[in-house]
C-alpha cells in the first residue's frame, strides 16, 4: 500500500529542504504541486524563489542545493530547474507501470490508510420532526454522506450523527393545535398521514404567529413536555416516531447510514452549560436574558452581539443546544474532528457557537471544529428552487420524478429489456444523477436543479461516468476476458495510454485533497477527467484487436479504470452498472 505521489514528494522535498539549509528549514513548505502544464513534467517544487531572501542566494543556485539533497530517483527522472528555480519532475514510466500492477492486484487500489486515524463526528441531515424533507436537506444528507464515505475509506472513525430538529417551541404550537383539532393524533399511532401532520403544522405555525393566547398556550406545552409531562410526552414520540419513519424511507432510497441523535438528547445538559459559562466569567444578564457578548460580531448599533443561552422565562435557544452537543461530542464521544454540514446561512451562528466555546476552553487543542457550508439550490429560472404554488419541493417527489425520467430514457434506448433491468438502471441513474449533480458543485455556491443537464448521457454528469464503467465491461463481455484473472504486465508506449496512466496515479491525490479541505467536487472533476481521457484512449488505442502483449497491457488500464471509476463513485454515494 502506498501514500499519494503528491504527499511522498512533499515529505521529500521538505527532508532536501533541512538536509541543504540546516534544521531551521525542517518545517519549510516545500511548495509541491501538480504541474500546471504537462511539457514542464508531471509535478514542480516551488519552493526556492520563497527561499531567495531568507538565504540571500539565487533562486537557481537554492534550487540546485535542494536537488542535490532530493533523493527521488526511485520515482522520478533527473529533475531540471526553469525560470526563477522551479524544480520539474517527470514521472518515471517505470514506476508508473509499478504502481499500475499494485493497483490493480488490490481492492483499494493501493491507496493506503492513514497512520493515525481521527474519532470524526460528521453532523448532517438534520431534518425536523413533522415536517417534510426538502431540497435543502438532500444537499445536506449528500454532502455529509460523502465527506463520511471518504473519511471511513480513508481508515477515520466516523459516527455519522443525525441532528433531527424534535424539541422546542415547535411542539408545544402543534401539541396545543392538535388538542383542538385531532386529538387522536396526540394518543394513537399513525391517527393522521405524514401529509396531513405537515399541513397541521402550517396551521399551527399560523395560529401562534397571530393569536397572541394560543402562543401562550403552546409555551406552556413546551415547559409541560420539558417537565416529563405524561400526555406530552406521549403525544411528542408519536410524532417523532411517524416522522422519523418517513425520513427512513429517503434514507434507505438514497443508501445512507445515519444515528439519530436529536436536540432532545441535549436536554438533560442545558442548565450545565449555563452554570460552566457563569463560572467562566463570560455569562451576562441583559434585559432578563442571560447572554455571552461575541468579539467581532456587533449589532445595528455598532454594540457587540449578545449570544442569548437562557431566554428571560427560562428557556434555551439553539446555540444552547449547540453548545451542549460540542461539549458532549467532545468529553464524551472523544471527537477528535467535528464537521457540521448546514446551509451556508447558519455560518454566522456556528461562527458564534465555536467562539464561545473557545473561549470557554472546551474545544482543546487536539479537536478541529468545521462547518461545512453549502448553498441554495435554484430553480431554472435562477430563483430559489420551488413548487408553482410557491411551497419548497419535497424530497421524496423530486427523488421520485428522477427514477421516472430515467426510466422513459432507458425505454426509449433499450425497450426489449426486463422490466427488472428496466427499473434496476433508472434507480441507479436517476438517483445516481441527482447526487451527482449536488456533488460536483462547488458546495459553497448556488446552483441550478435541471433534470435535464442531470441525466445527459454528455458532460461532467453520472450518467457520462457510468457509461464509462459500463463501456470497460462491455469489453470484458466482448472479449470473453475475466479481469481478475489478467496479469498485470503493462507496457506504456502510447500518448494516451501514458496520459490515462498518469491520470490514475492521482486518485490518491483526489481522495486526501476532499479528505483535507470538505469540497466533494474535487472527487468529481478527478472522476470525470478519468472518464474523458478513458475514452480518448480507447478511441486512439485498439484493445481487443491490439497485438497480445499490448492487448494485455491496455486490458489492464481498462480494468484499472473500472476500478477505480466504481470505488470513486461509490465515494459519492453512487453504485455502477454492469449494463446499460
Amino acid at each position: 500500500m502506498t501514500t499519494s505521489v503528491l504527499s511522498d514528494l512533499k515529505i521529500r522535498c521538505s527532508q532536501a529542504i533541512a538536509a541543504a539549509f540546516g534544521a531551521a528549514y525542517d518545517n519549510y513548505d516545500p511548495a509541491v504541486a501538480p504541474s500546471k502544464d504537462a511539457k514542464f513534467g508531471d509535478y514542480q517544487c516551488n519552493a526556492a524563489l520563497g527561499l531567495t531572501k531568507k538565504l540571500k542566494q539565487k533562486p537557481q543556485d537554492v534550487a540546485a542545493q535542494i536537488i542535490a539533497n532530493l533523493q527521488i530517483d526511485d520515482i522520478f527522472e533527473p529533475p531540471t530547474i526553469a525560470g526563477a528555480g522551479f524544480i520539474n519532475l517527470k514521472l518515471k514510466l517505470s514506476y508508473i507501470e509499478t504502481q499500475l500492477a499494485k493497483m490493480q492486484k488490490s481492492d483499494r487500489l493501493a491507496i493506503a490508510k492513514v497512520d493515525k486515524p481521527d474519532r470524526v463526528i460528521v453532523d448532517f441531515s438534520s431534518p425536523n420532526i413533522a415536517k417534510e424533507m426538502h431540497v435543502g436537506h438532500l444537499r445536506s444528507t449528500i454532502i455529509g454522506d460523502s465527506i463520511a464515505r471518504i473519511l471511513e475509506f480513508q481508515g477515520h472513525e466516523v459516527l455519522r450523527l443525525n441532528h433531527v430538529g424534535d424539541w422546542g417551541t415547535q411542539f408545544g404550537m402543534l401539541i396545543t393545535y392538535l388538542r383542538e383539532v385531532y386529538p387522536d393524533a396526540l394518543t394513537k399511532a399513525d391517527a393522521i398521514a405524514i401529509g396531513d401532520l405537515v399541513e397541521l403544522y402550517r396551521a399551527a405555525k399560523k395560529r401562534f404567529d397571530e393569536d397572541a393566547e394560543f402562543k401562550e398556550t403552546s409555551r406552556a406545552a413546551v415547559v409541560e413536555l420539558q417537565a416529563g409531562g405524561a400526555e406530552a410526552k406521549l403525544a411528542w414520540q408519536l410524532l417523532c416516531e411517524q416522522s422519523r419513519r418517513e425520513f427512513q424511507k429517503i434514507y434507505d432510497t438514497l443508501n445512507i447510514q445515519l444515528e439519530e441523535r436529536g436536540e432532545s438528547f441535549y436536554n438533560a445538559f442545558l442548565a450545565d452549560v449555563v452554570t460552566d459559562l457563569r463560572e467562566t466569567g463570560l455569562l451576562q444578564e441583559d434585559q432578563g436574558a442571560l447572554c455571552v457578548f461575541l468579539e467581532g460580531f456587533s449589532n445595528k448599533d455598532g454594540q457587540p452581539l449578545p449570544l442569548i443561552i437562557q431566554k428571560t422565562d427560562g428557556g434555551y435557544n439553539y446555540a444552547t443546544t449547540d453548545l451542549a452537543a460540542l461539549r458532549y461530542r467532545i468529553n464524551e464521544d472523544k471527537a477528535t474532528r467535528i464537521i457540521y454540514v448546514t446551509d451556508i446561512g447558519q455560518a454566522g451562528h456556528f461562527a458564534q457557537v465555536f467562539q464561545v466555546a473557545k473561549r470557554a476552553n472546551w474545544i482543546p487543542e487536539t479537536v478541529q471544529t468545521t462547518h461545512v457550508p453549502f448553498g441554495l439550490v435554484m430553480g431554472e429560472d435562477g430563483k430559489k428552487f420551488k413548487t408553482r404554488s410557491g411551497d419548497t419541493i419535497a424530497l421524496k417527489s423530486l427523488l421520485e420524478e428522477a427514477v421516472v425520467r430515467a426510466r422513459t430514457d432507458i425505454e426509449t434506448r433499450n425497450p426489449d429489456a426486463s422490466d427488472e433491468f428496466k427499473q434496476d438502471v433508472a434507480e441507479a441513474v436517476g438517483l445516481g444523477a441527482v447526487k451527482y449533480a449536488d456533488l460536483s458543485q462547488n458546495r459553497t455556491s448556488n446552483y441550478i436543479f435541471s433534470f435535464d443537464k442531470m441525466l445527459a448521457l454528455q458532460g461532467n454528469t453520472a450518467p457520462y461516468m457510468l457509461y464509462a464503467y459500463v463501456r470497460v465491461q462491455g469489453i470484458g463481455r466482448k472479449g470473453e476476458i475475466d479481469f481478475a484473472s489478467l496479469d498485470a504486465a503493462i507496457h506504456l508506449t502510447q500518448d494516451p495510454e501514458i496520459v490515462l496512466a498518469k491520470h490514475l496515479l492521482q486518485f490518491a491525490e483526489a481522495i486526501e485533497a476532499v479528505a483535507e479541505e470538505l469540497f466533494p467536487n474535487r472527487l468529481c472533476q478527478y472522476l470525470f477527467e478519468l472518464s474523458q481521457k478513458f475514452n480518448q484512449f480507447f478511441e486512439q488505442c485498439p484493445v481487443l484487436q491490439a497485438e497480445e502483449s499490448e492487448r494485455i497491457s491496455r486490458l489492464s488500464l481498462c480494468d484499472i479504470t473500472a476500478k477505480t471509476l466504481k470505488l470513486g463513485l461509490s465515494l459519492l454515494g453512487i453504485r455502477v452498472l454492469e449494463r446499460m
